[in-house]
């Protein structure tokens, strides 16, 4: 492990997204309450809040971001008698046509065209499961720091981040295993009008098959930043994705400011989103911080490991094992190799107790082979 002083240090943001719902728990079918507040916006439905907090210098201030947040939330929502759904998977609703679309006009009347878009080509259903966003950029002087051959910092930046979304999508389906929550759902998920509490064959809708992914698996070319983003041009060009934002997998890397291609292929990296958390409903917030701390103990371990090519073939593995991970009773190997990364970790951050303390809590999760556990442990009842 670096012995830089800036070594934990970084930017941090979070996304959560939740439902609006009534005093019957039914999806709220009011306007959004919160105007153009832009941490707290909307994702696909009207009723779909996503509470943003702004660029943090550590994760215990962004979690006091996002209490700030969520407290200004509930007190508008109370007003109109609503409160927050803070679960992954959707309470009952009896037809589609209580999940409308986003109302967005004016200048961001292409925000709404994408999501009828999406809503003709997945259905408005799919876009109910909610969850978080953790956002993490290393700290400056830090890049500077082992950029030891004095590249050029542009292209070095670009690479580390492009080598890290690499082993992220990699190990995707850890995350999945340690941070799973959403096994129950209203059956009005399969059937409209249908009602009732059923145990699915998966720990996590959101990430199964069930949950955001493309009807084919991108496969693109991680040569290189531009090749990067060209390889997502082409299937736009070609109709098969209508933006970027389509692009459902679960890492992004994103630009600063305006969250575009041009601009990510332009201006560089300025930051990595990881996109498969569950909302922890024993969590207040809806996310347990040492979730959070260990998928920042992992970026910093995963950039210590060799580069390597991300072929075809391990980039269609990568999404089956992210898949195989959200299933109730994952691949018993998926657990063992989960132990056998956080063994790496606590020999890689061995000289440092409260990292060793978060990994001890994660692999607490795994030891044994029962995915009964893992549930347990995340406190989903």
């Amino acid at each position: 492990m670096t012995t830089s002083k800036y070594y934990f240090n970084g930017k941090f943001g979070i996304e959560r997204e939740t439902l609006r719902v009534d005093s019957r728990g039914r999806l709220a079918q009011t306007a959004h309450p919160f105007g153009s507040d832009e941490h707290i916006t909307r994702d696909f439905s009207e009723n779909q809040i996503e509470l943003v907090t702004p660029v943090c210098n550590s994760i215990d201030e962004a979690i006091e971001a996002l209490a700030e947040l969520d407290e200004k939330a509930k007190n508008i929502l109370a007003e109109n008698d609503e409160r927050i759904w803070l679960y992954s998977n959707p309470p009952h609703f009896d037809s589609e046509d209580e999940i409308p679309i986003a109302d967005f006009t004016g200048d961001h009347s292409s925000k709404r065209a994408y999501r009828e878009v999406l809503e003709k080509k997945y259905g408005k259903k799919l876009m109910l499961f909610s969850g978080i966003h953790f956002n993490f950029s290393f700290a400056e002087e830090f890049l500077h720091e082992i950029n030891t051959e004095n590249e050029d910092l542009h292209s070095f930046k670009d690479s580390l981040y492009l080598r890290l979304y690499k082993q992220l999508i990699s190990h995707s389906w850890l995350l999945v295993l340690l941070t799973a929550a959403s096994p129950y759902y209203d059956e009005s998920l399969d059937k409209t009008g249908k009602k009732g509490i059923i145990k699915s064959e998966f720990s996590s809708m959101r990430n199964s098959v069930r949950g955001y992914w493309n009807k084919f698996i991108p496969i693109l070319d991680h040569s290189g930043l531009k090749a990067f983003t060209d390889s997502i041009k082409n299937y736009i060009k070609e109709g098969t994705l209508y933006s970027a934002s389509e692009l459902y997998m679960p890492i992004r890397l994103k630009p600063k400011g305006i969250n575009s291609l041009d601009d990510l292929a332009e201006n560089g990296v300025d930051h990595i989103e990881l996109r498969m958390f569950d909302l922890n409903p024993s969590a207040p917030l809806g996310i347990d911080r040492r979730d959070l701390e260990f998928a920042h103990l992992l970026m910093l371990f995963l950039i210590s490991i060799p580069d390597f090519d991300l072929t075809t073939e391990l980039q269609e593995k990568a999404v089956r094992e992210h898949k195989n991970a959200a299933l109730l009773e994952p691949d018993e190997q998926l657990l063992e190799r989960g132990c056998s990364i956080i063994d790496s970790m606590e020999t890689f951050f061995s000289d440092n107790e409260n990292a060793l303390e978060i990994l001890a809590f994660q692999k607490e999760k795994l030891i044994g082979n029962s995915c009964l556990n893992r549930i347990n442990l995340n406190c989903y009842i």
